[in-house]
């Protein structure tokens, strides 16, 4: 077993239950860490027997661009996602941050955290 973690995926996206959210948009970091058998990829030197980390970050952005109001939901679709294109994961896990949040406070980030396993 071994694992892949993407740090620091930054998108500019418009997810909130404020209406203004939604048209202004924010900030958002996005953490992702996949596990699963990297041992052939380890000996066999190919893209083909590893988790590819350019498709992981293909399927952050896209389901990043999907408005919805709760960061649970950005989450949750994207562990479906990884889980179901990519066969080789076991268990992804996803931090969802919003910069800078509107909450009234001096706030850096408020961040949802959901895993998945097969």
């Amino acid at each position: 077993m071994g694992s892949i973690k993407l740090k620091n995926i930054r998108v500019f996206a418009y997810h909130g239950c404020l209406v203004e959210e939604g048209k202004i948009g924010s900030d958002y970091r996005v953490d992702l860490k996949v596990k699963g058998d990297l041992s052939n990829s380890a000996t066999s030197d190919e893209l083909k027997d590893t988790i590819d980390y350019v498709h992981l970050n293909k399927i952050v952005k896209e389901e990043m661009a999907i408005r919805s109001k709760l960061l649970e939901s950005v989450a949750e679709r994207i562990n479906n996602r990884v889980l179901q294109e990519i066969l080789m994961v076991q268990k992804v896990k996803v931090s969802v941050s919003k910069i800078n949040p509107p909450i009234g406070g001096n706030v850096a980030m408020v961040s949802v955290t959901r895993s998945k396993s097969r």
